[in-house]
C-alpha cells in the first residue's frame, strides 16, 4: 500500500498548503489528497483556498502525484467547468493528476442559493457530470442535452495526451456501486472493507481503492487530544450530517455534543509510533491501494520529521 500524504484546504492557506506538499515530498510520501472545499467546517479551521489554483502551484514546485479528495462537479461548478480545470490539471502535473469527484456537501454547494437535493438525486447527477467531463475530454465539439445539465457548442482546446483517472468517492451501498460502475478508482476515509470489497466484486476492471485518514502527531498527547477537538470535532459528527448541514455555523452548533474523547477514538493523538502505524494497517488489512494521512494542527514539521524516520519505514 502506497502511503501519501493528505493536504487540508479547510486548515491551511494556499502558500502553506505548496509548502506541506513539498515537506511530504522530502519526507519520502508517494503522492498528495487535496480537499476541494468553498467552506471550511467551521471557523476555527479558517481557511478555504480555490483548489485549482494551489495545484498549479504544487504543480511547478513539486513532482507529486496530486488527487482532489474530492471535488463535486455537480452544483456550485458545473461539470465542463470541472473537465476543463482537470484537464489544465493534468497537463501541469505531466500525467501525474487524478480526479476525485464526489457527491459533495451542502456546506459548499446551497452557496448561490441552489436546492440541495437528497442523496438519489445527488448521485444521479454525479453520474450524469462524470458522463459529461469524459465527452469533453474525447476533444473536439459537443453538444448534450441531460436530465441535469447541457453543453452548446463546447470544447476543451488543452487537453492532456492521456485522460486522468477519475477516482469516485463512496459512503454506503448506493454510492459504492457507483463508483464500480463509472469510476476508474474508489476513495472513501474509513478503513471499511466490506466497502472495498463491494467496490471490486462490482467493478470487475482492476479499479484502485484510496483511503484518508487523520492523526495528530505531537510529543505531548492531551495536548493532540485538544487540537482535534479544537480543530476538527466534526470528525466524530454521526450519520448524514456532514452532508445535509449548510453552514460552518450549524457544524459547530452540531459539533458542541462532541467531546474530546470522541475525537480521540476517530483520530490517533500523540507520539506513540505503534498507534499510528496500527491505523494505517487497518486501511492495508482492508485492501486499499493508496492511504493519505493528514496531520492535524500547527505541528507539520515533527509530523513529517516523524513520520520519515519512524512511521513509513515501518509500513512499507
Amino acid at each position: 500500500m502506497k502511503i501519501g500524504y493528505f493536504l487540508s484546504s479547510e486548515e491551511c492557506g494556499p502558500r502553506e498548503l505548496v509548502a506541506q506538499a513539498l515537506k511530504a515530498q522530502e519526507a519520502g510520501f508517494d503522492g498528495l489528497w487535496i480537499s476541494d472545499h468553498f467552506h471550511p467546517w467551521n471557523d476555527e479551521q479558517g481557511h478555504s483556498p480555490f483548489v485549482w489554483s494551489t495545484i498549479g502551484a504544487i504543480a511547478n514546485a513539486t513532482e507529486m502525484k496530486v488527487t482532489t479528495a474530492v471535488t463535486c462537479p455537480t452544483v456550485r461548478i458545473h461539470p465542463g467547468i470541472v473537465a476543463q480545470a482537470a484537464a489544465t490539471s493534468a497537463i501541469l502535473l505531466d500525467g501525474r493528476f487524478c480526479l476525485g469527484v464526489g457527491s459533495g456537501e451542502a456546506l459548499n454547494e446551497h452557496i448561490f442559493g441552489d436546492r440541495w437535493p437528497e442523496a438519489d438525486e445527488r448521485l444521479e447527477m454525479l453520474e450524469e457530470a462524470v458522463e459529461v467531463i469524459r465527452l469533453l475530454w474525447e476533444g473536439g465539439v459537443h453538444d448534450y442535452r441531460g436530465r441535469h445539465y447541457r453543453l452548446e457548442h463546447c470544447r476543451v482546446y488543452d487537453l492532456p495526451d492521456k485522460s486522468p483517472p477519475i477516482v469516485v468517492s463512496g459512503f454506503g451501498a448506493k454510492a459504492t456501486e457507483l463508483a464500480a460502475r463509472i469510476g476508474d478508482g474508489y476513495c472513501t476515509v474509513a478503513p471499511d472493507a466490506e466497502s472495498v470489497r463491494l467496490y471490486r466484486d462490482k467493478a470487475g476492471n482492476g479499479g484502485f481503492v484510496q483511503g484518508g485518514m487523520k492523526v495528530c502527531w505531537d510529543a505531548d498527547e492531551v495536548r493532540a487530544r485538544k487540537t482535534v477537538h479544537r480543530l476538527w470535532p466534526n470528525e466524530a459528527l454521526p450519520g448524514e450530517l456532514a452532508q445535509v448541514l449548510p453552514t460552518p455555523e450549524h457544524f459547530q452548533q452540531a459539533s458542541e455534543l462532541v467531546t474530546e474523547e470522541m475525537v480521540a477514538d476517530e483520530v490517533p493523538c500523540g507520539p506513540d509510533v505503534d498507534r499510528h502505524v496500527a491505523a494505517i494497517k487497518e486501511y492495508e488489512d482492508a485492501g486499499f491501494d493508496e492511504l493519505y494521512v493528514n496531520q492535524i494542527g500547527p505541528e507539520q514539521d515533527a509530523f513529517f520529521a516523524a513520520y520519515r524516520d519512524e512511521v513509513l519505514p515501518r509500513v512499507r
